[in-house]
Formats: C-alpha cells, sequence, structure tokens
C-alpha cells in the first residue's frame, strides 16, 4: 500500500455518500489524495424528496441531477459498477474488466429494491393501481393514483420488514394523501389502511406518540405485524402474512383501488457474496469509526454499511466527516476516531406544510437540533426546512464537501 505523496481512495457508489466523500476528501484530506469513484448511474436524485412527488407537491425533474455533473473537481469517475471485491490485496474488479487497486476502500453502494421478493409486484408495478415511491421510474404514478381517489375507494400503503430506506418514508405518503383527501372533502369516504410489518408504528417511542395522534385524526386503519406477500395487480388484491406471535403466517386478501408498496431492500448481490459482508450481506463495519471490522484501509457508509442507524440522507452527512477523517487519520499514522453516533433525522409530513422533525441517535435517544421547540409537534417550519432548507443544504453544501453544519443536542430530556 502506497500511503506517500498520493494515498489512492476508491469510492464504490456515487450517490449522496459517495458524492460527499469525495468532496470532502478533496477540501479537507490528505494532501495531493487521488479519488476516483466507481457509479454506474448518469442520474441523480435526491431522494428525500420522492415522497413529495408521489404527493403531487413537486416535480420528479426538480430533484434530478446529471451525476457527472455532481463529481467534485479532481476526482475520476468510472462509469461502471464494481463486480467483485478482494480486500487481502486491495483490489476491486469492476464491469469493464478491469481491476483498481487502492490505499483506502469507501464502499457506499446503496440498497437494492426486492421487487421480486413480492410475487407479481413487478408484473403489475406502475399499472393496476400499484404503485411506490420508493423508485423514480414509479413515483409519478403514486401522484396519478392519488388523483383519482374517489368516494368509495380503497387505498392500502404498505411497510416491509427492516432495514430499508428511511424508515418513515411508508407512512409520510398515508398522512399526505390523507390530507390531500381532506381538503377536497373526501376524507371520510375513501378508506385508507397502512400495513406495518412492526408492532408499532415508529421505531423511537417519543415520535410513535405523536404519529398515534395524527393516525387518529385522520382514521387511518392501521394494521400491525402484516407483511405483503402478493400482489395481484389485475385482480386489485394485496395478500398480506401476519407475522405476530400467536397468529404468525395466517394469510389475508385485501382488496384495493390503490396499492402503495415499500419493497424489501437488501445489499447488492455483489456486496453480500464478498469477503466484506456480516452473515446478513452489509458490510461489517464499527458503528461508531465506520472502519471495516476486519479490514482497516476499508470504510462504509450509508445505507449498505452494518451500522444499525436510520438508513437516510441525514445519517450520511454525520457519517462521511468521520470517514474522511479517519482516512486522513491512517495517511498520518493516527488511530482512527469513534465519531458517529447513530444520528438519524427522518422530518414525518404529517400533512401538507406540517413536519414533524424526528432527529435520534443510536438508542432511540432524541436528540434534536432545535431544542427549544419540541420535536414531537407538528410545525410549519419543520414543512420549510424539508421543503426547502433541506434540498439546498443537500445540492449546495454537503455534496460540495462542506461540513459547518448545526449539530444535535444530545441532552435533550423527553417531554411526557
Amino acid at each position: 500500500m502506497n500511503r506517500e505523496a498520493n494515498p489512492k481512495v476508491l469510492i464504490i457508489g456515487g450517490g449522496a455518500a459517495g458524492i460527499t466523500v469525495a468532496a470532502s476528501l478533496k477540501r479537507r484530506g490528505p494532501r495531493n489524495v487521488d479519488v476516483v469513484i466507481v457509479e454506474p448511474s448518469h442520474e441523480h436524485y435526491y431522494q428525500p424528496a420522492l415522497t413529495l412527488v408521489g404527493a403531487g407537491v413537486c416535480k420528479l425533474a426538480d430533484i434530478r441531477r446529471a451525476e457527472e455533473g455532481l463529481v467534485p473537481h479532481g476526482v475520476r469517475r468510472i462509469a461502471a459498477r464494481a463486480k467483485s471485491f478482494d480486500p487481502a490485496s486491495s483490489t476491486v474488479q469492476i464491469s469493464t474488466g478491469e481491476t483498481l487497486g487502492y490505499d483506502y476502500l469507501v464502499v457506499c453502494t446503496g440498497v437494492k429494491l426486492d421487487w421480486g421478493k413480492i410475487d407479481g409486484l413487478a408484473a403489475t408495478l406502475g399499472r393496476n393501481g400499484v404503485c411506490s415511491n420508493y423508485s423514480p421510474d414509479y413515483v409519478n404514478y403514486t401522484a396519478e393514483c392519488l388523483d383519482i381517489l374517489k368516494p368509495g375507494s380503497k387505498a392500502v400503503f404498505t411497510q416491509p420488514p427492516l432495514p430499508f430506506k428511511c424508515p418513515g418514508a411508508p407512512q409520510k405518503i398515508v398522512y399526505l394523501a390523507a390530507d390531500r383527501l381532506r381538503k377536497s372533502g373526501m376524507l371520510g369516504d375513501v378508506s385508507l389502511r397502512y400495513f406495518v410489518h412492526a408492532p408499532v408504528i415508529f421505531g423511537v417511542p417519543y415520535f410513535a406518540r405523536a404519529l398515534a395522534k395524527v393516525v387518529e385524526r385522520y382514521g387511518i386503519d392501521v394494521k400491525y405485524q402484516h407483511n405483503l406477500v402478493t400482489v395481484d395487480g389485475p385482480g386489485r388484491i394485496a395478500t398480506f402474512e401476519t407475522t405476530g406471535d400467536g397468529d404468525q403466517g395466517r394469510r389475508i386478501d385485501i382488496p384495493f383501488d390503490m396499492l402503495h408498496v415499500v419493497p424489501p431492500q437488501s445489499p447488492h448481490d455483489e456486496i453480500a457474496s464478498s469477503p466484506l459482508a456480516n452473515a446478513a450481506g452489509w458490510v461489517e463495519v464499527d458503528p461508531f469509526s465506520l472502519q471495516h471490522v476486519r479490514f482497516p484501509n476499508v470504510f462504509s457508509l450509508g445505507d449498505v454499511c452494518s451500522a444499525p442507524n436510520s438508513k437516510t440522507a441525514a445519517a450520511v452527512r454525520k457519517q462521511a466527516p468521520v470517514v474522511v477523517r479517519n482516512i486522513t487519520n491512517l495517511v498520518n499514522a493516527k488511530p482512527v476516531e469513534a465519531g458517529y453516533d447513530g444520528y438519524a433525522s427522518c422530518p414525518l409530513t404529517t400533512a401538507i406544510g406540517k413536519t414533524i422533525l424526528a432527529e435520534f441517535i443510536y438508542g432511540g435517544k432524541v436528540t434534536p437540533t432545535l431544542p427549544l421547540l419540541d420535536p414531537a409537534r407538528e410545525r410549519w417550519v419543520n414543512w420549510w426546512i424539508k421543503v426547502t432548507g433541506l434540498p439546498i443544504m443537500y445540492w449546495r453544501y454537503m455534496l460540495k464537501g462542506h461540513q459547518w453544519f448545526l449539530t444535535h443536542n444530545t441532552k435533550f430530556k423527553e417531554r411526557s
């Protein structure tokens, strides 16, 4: 490994994590660092806003940029994907057939949307009332489905088993749909059902209590410990399997006019089959330093790493500086630091114009950036942060490698 004048950092994945790490390395990483990004996609989406596109609040074109235009100056991008990893020799083989060497490897490939794990879903997605905000290919169809709801319609929404991107996203679209129906005077005339694999509506109790009130306000029928297993698009039937103790494995058929599906999500096959993966297929890192547990010159962040934080863009914003600092430390023969505390943020859009800004760290501890405002309250300022402030932060600052963001308050006392 050459750690002298030009340490080479190979970044696998050019999404939010890859671009942010590359930009931060160029701004404050080792001197003369050579950075290469391997990323096959030519378009880059601000994924946190896909819910807003599905709700008809903004357009898909507004959250899309050309990938090449986001690659930082001085960074080389290879339009390919990783095929195999050999951390023992510090090499990665990519889809062009080339083998790339590195001094340091950063893996941030994101996750795979496993549509095929639900029988019949792939064949009917994007038609027959079956939609999903989790892919730019189908998100506009969500808005179309909402537009044609009428009195007597049955709208069904799902949440799969964890882990998946943005644990709040499956229910955000439920609330935005309910608010649209309220404003059109049809809320009481359309059936809204939300089927959740988990036994709770949200994993942090402080926010779960507030969300339970939102559910009650809209009259949403929530069914816990139900997992979507089959979709019959032409017949407009969704089949769920119960997961709770004492009732496990029972199947029920639910008719729908609109079905919003959140797909199961997994590591990409190239990651899961590599020496970097743990038994579940995720890149196995220390949850605080984000350094690989077996290969010290390998780091991972974002959705593909094994750290038990919620998979959000806000988590990446806090993880990237830790990875950059630790790579710099290794180049300078210094020890790595345990700088990441599991921070994640989930702006829960409870209405068009209202949002609960859920921020928390490992253990579900509530850690608001604005502690004087009760974080469990629905607020218009949080909506502005979600719709306007965070996209500006993302495009103009985070992806440019800036790190001077407000810190979250770890000493916040939860209000009863």
